[in-house]
């Protein structure tokens, strides 16, 4: 049964998001990479990108495929998650916590009404 944390916001596309005042930091959810299986390698945007919600803008690669990552919100990429990119195994060891992929400070801080609840994303994922 895949942890679905009831404090964040989730993608209809597998992300995860943590608002600390205008900055988000974003992962992939715990369901995302128990499909991956053992992720293997993680690209991460560089710092100062401005994205959109949206964006295919981290890759993840794993033992059995190749994933983009989307930004589930808008603004400038602040801060990447350097530890996963030596370490890559951390996204599926604790996705929530050391397993982030970056922070966007937010441009458009109403996108995040559009993001699931975790009641919202259990249904989705099949009510794991």
């Amino acid at each position: 049964m895949a942890k679905v944390p009831t404090e964040l916001k989730y993608a209809k596309t597998h992300e995860w998001v943590r608002v600390s005042g205008e900055v988000a930091t974003v992962g992939i959810t715990d369901h995302a990479q128990r499909e991956l299986t053992d992720v293997v390698f993680v690209e991460l945007p560089d710092v100062g990108r401005k994205i959109r919600a949206g964006d295919a803008c981290a890759v993840v690669e794993s033992v059995k495929t190749a994933n983009d990552i989307y930004s589930p919100v808008s603004g400038e990429v602040v801060e990447t998650n350097s530890a996963i990119v030596a370490d890559p195994a951390q996204v599926n060891s604790d996705p929530y916590t050391s397993g982030w992929f970056f922070k966007v400070k937010l441009s458009h801080p109403g996108e995040l009404d559009g993001l699931l609840s975790a009641k919202e994303y259990k249904a989705q994922i099949g009510g794991e």
